[in-house]
């Protein structure tokens, strides 16, 4: 067992390996599917997670969602079943062995018609959970990831092939320990399924005053039920989900333009400048201007020391 394990999981990291040649991002041919590879232990990035798959073939990774900590490895692999403003560090990585993952977004209406047409998928034993965790990875579902990532061989295959090993995929998922966990979210009526609407409310109207009594209504819950419910599914309040949401795309606005730190505030619903500074702050380390000149400086770092790899390489 041990020793097909070993082989699913190498055979994994070559095809990462094949196409992704340099650190970074890399989107694929297969929509929803990207890769990502790094050679050095990270700093932390912000980001907010998709409903998604996410499958290390080497290294390890740290993710916090509010104030829990979550360590992945090869061992294991990692679901959102909702939208979720997140950090992440990759903890192990080095040039000889870089840390190596792919990511494979999904909908709930895929997720959905895999119920649908599972009649042995019992209904889930609880209405709400924590919409990110940490499974044990398992032969099953490294075979169908394994199939899908193949594809890319054979692109002239991946219109009609890539959607059932998705299939697949959310299938094995489903089946796992805990997979209730992501089958609530799709459950029409679900206390999951209510949250889940919220969720994406507040990604829309995210620079809008928050108006809890507004959402809880729309949601058919009480105000403290709403609370209560969503912290249960995303480790924090709704305010707390709005204001990460917020500062994560003023510092979008930042690096992607010319832009004062007030104008970027006050593009992402904040009044108070002085006050949108003290949040910047605590949440990134740094005051915007300091915060994205370090972040400049360490991007054209990371792009000498990757032409410097490569370098080596043609020599």
């Amino acid at each position: 067992m041990e020793g097909k394990f070993t082989k699913q999981r190498g055979a994994l990291a070559q095809v990462i390996d094949r196409f992704s040649t340099h650190d970074g991002t890399h989107e694929t041919s297969i929509p929803g599917l990207c890769f990502f590879r790094t050679s050095h232990i990270s700093e932390t990035v912000h980001s907010v997670y998709q409903p998604s798959l996410c499958v290390v073939a080497q290294g390890s990774k740290v993710v916090m969602l509010g104030q829990e900590s979550y360590q992945y490895d090869s061992d294991h692999y990692l679901t959102a079943s909702v939208r979720l403003p997140i950090s992440g560090q990759v903890v192990e990585a080095s040039p000889e062995a870089p840390y190596v993952s792919l990511r494979l977004q999904f909908t709930m209406d895929q997720i959905l018609d895999v119920i649908q047409t599972s009649a042995q998928l019992e209904s889930p034993k609880r209405q709400y959970g924590r919409g990110l965790v940490i499974n044990r990875m398992n032969d099953s579902l490294h075979d169908a990831v394994l199939r899908l990532v193949h594809l890319l061989d054979s692109p002239r295959d991946i219109p009609v092939l890539a959607p059932y090993a998705i299939r697949e995929i959310i299938y094995r998922i489903l089946q796992d320990e805990q997979g209730d966990t992501l089958k609530q979210f799709a459950v029409i009526g679900s206390h999951a399924q209510r949250i889940a609407r919220v969720i994406e409310r507040l990604n829309r109207d995210f620079a809008l005053p928050l108006r809890v009594d507004e959402l809880a209504e729309e949601a058919g819950m009480s105000t403290s039920s709403l609370y209560h419910y969503f912290k249960a599914v995303t480790a924090m309040s709704p305010n707390q989900y709005q204001k990460q949401l917020r500062l994560q795309e003023a510092r979008r606005l930042l690096l992607s333009a010319t832009m004062e730190a007030a104008e970027a505030a006050f593009q992402v619903g904040y009044e108070s400048p002085s006050y949108f500074n003290r949040e910047y702050t605590r949440m990134f380390g740094s005051p915007p201007i300091r915060d994205i000149r370090r972040f400049r400086d360490a991007l054209q770092a990371g792009k000498a020391l990757c032409n410097e790899s490569a370098d080596r390489q043609n020599l």
